[in-house]
């Protein structure tokens, strides 16, 4: 699994720079945040690589290595993975969600994304987020998924859900 994150921080100092200051509104963007899907193309081994954009408005995206104390953030924690994709199939024209058992040797499809550090004076966050998902189809007899996607933030702020489009199984 590969993550791939790229940030770009509204920065006001930047517009100024340019002498653009009055003309540029502060952003102002909810602490939640916002996700959208931009693609789930298949990559030439055969896996697939996911990518969202995000906004986060008091820029606390992503997780440091050391981010592991509960009741949080600890590895059996509900926040350990701050990135959830939810495998569904379309099974007889209505969409099923699949509850992966890690004791059953499941492994969910939930990944850890680095911490993004603003820049400048607004801590506004926007930037993409790139899943290399080596792994992403289980065995069954349905032939179409998609995930449903949330992203959390530090302050364990939930993301709207996304949806990736719908993809055939191999």
């Amino acid at each position: 699994m590969t993550i791939k994150f790229q940030i770009a921080a509204f920065a006001i100092g930047s517009a100024a720079a340019l002498g653009l200051q009055s003309c540029l509104p502060e952003p102002n963007l909810p602490d939640n945040p916002l996700i959208e899907f931009h693609s789930f193309d298949l990559n030439a081994t055969g896996g697939r690589e996911l990518i969202i954009g995000f906004t986060d408005g008091d820029g606390d995206i992503g997780l440091a290595q050391w981010d592991t104390l509960a009741p949080d953030f600890c590895s059996t924690c509900e926040y350990h993975y701050n990135l959830k994709c939810e495998y569904q199939e379309l099974q007889d024209g209505n969409w099923v969600e699949f509850n992966l058992d890690p004791e059953a040797g499941q492994i969910p499809f939930y990944y850890r994304v680095p911490p993004a550090i603003p820049t400048g004076d607004n801590p506004a966050l926007n930037g993409t987020i790139a899943i290399a998902m080596n792994s992403w189809t289980l065995i069954s007899p349905y032939d179409s998924i998609r995930f449903r996607i949330t992203l959390f933030d530090r302050s364990l702020n939930e993301s709207n859900e996304a949806f990736t489009n719908v993809v055939l199984k191999p």
